[in-house]
């Protein structure tokens, strides 16, 4: 009797952590410089495709809102959260909003501090 022993499939479930967080934005005018701006961060990484911009990072990443007014062309506070809510249309990792910044964290337990959440086992 033969055995046969099939391959293992590269598109198998991988519960392993991957250190990254992202976002995907529109690819329009607003899009294109977010992605211009975060490109120059050192952990992040761009990829441009048809109908939309990946923006990927390890660890963590802060979309700073008044290089994003700066780079648009526009005075400071123009670029806010609304505008990047506006123009993404997806995100990955933990996601906070602050006055100044998005921060995006790859692993929850990073973002604890800033959401207030005592990572520390309550007892029964």
């Amino acid at each position: 009797m033969t055995t046969v022993k099939t391959a293992e499939s590269r598109f198998k479930s991988d519960s392993t952590a991957s250190n990254m967080c992202g976002f995907t934005l529109m690819n329009n005018q607003v899009g294109v410089v977010v992605a211009e701006v975060m490109a120059t961060k050192p952990n992040v990484r761009v990829t441009p495709l048809p109908s939309m911009i990946r923006v990927d990072a390890t660890g963590r990443m802060d979309v700073v809102y008044d290089e994003i007014s700066e780079a648009l062309g526009e005075e400071s506070g123009y670029f806010d959260a609304a505008e990047f809510e506006e123009n993404m249309s997806t995100h990955y990792g933990r996601m906070i909003h602050e006055d100044d910044r998005t921060i995006m964290f790859a692993n929850p337990e990073d973002a604890a501090d800033y959401l207030g959440f005592d990572l520390t086992a309550a007892a029964k």
